[in-house]
């Protein structure tokens, strides 16, 4: 876990990690959600509507960027004050995904910056982008 604090970021600082996400991350997602669509769930219900396999929940993706502020960027001093996202593409389980973030702000006032956040697949494909606004405490 990285401690990054306020001071010792600037802009342009970068941050990234993998995940594969598993079958057994899907099915956590489920039971913490009680999102049963099945779209998630049935393959075939999957593959009848254009997809090769289940769909992974868009949310789940878009959950790494917690770990991105949380582990990486700054790490344990911060706290995810916003998070704007837009999925570009699909994830399938068994997917390996580099979650990368780029410091494009600092605001001295708050003591907050602004993260651009990518999520890649293993063909470099985007599937998800955010910004992040990020209080240091």
């Amino acid at each position: 876990m990285n401690s990054y604090t306020y001071d010792s970021i600037e802009v342009g600082h970068k941050e990234s990690f993998t995940v594969t996400v598993t079958e057994a991350d899907m099915d956590r997602f489920r039971e913490i959600t009680g999102d049963i669509n099945p779209l998630h769930k049935d393959s075939d219900y999957a593959r009848e509507r254009g997809y090769r396999d289940r769909v992974v929940f868009g949310m789940l993706t878009a959950s790494y960027l917690s770990t991105l502020a949380g582990v990486y960027l700054p790490g344990e001093h911060s706290l995810i004050h916003s998070v704007n996202t837009k999925f570009s593409g699909t994830v399938y389980p068994g997917d390996t995904l580099t979650v990368e973030g780029t410091v494009t702000e600092k605001n001295d006032t708050f003591k907050l910056i602004i993260i651009k956040a990518v999520i890649y697949n293993g063909n470099r494909e985007k599937v998800c982008k955010a910004q992040m606004q990020i209080g240091i405490i």
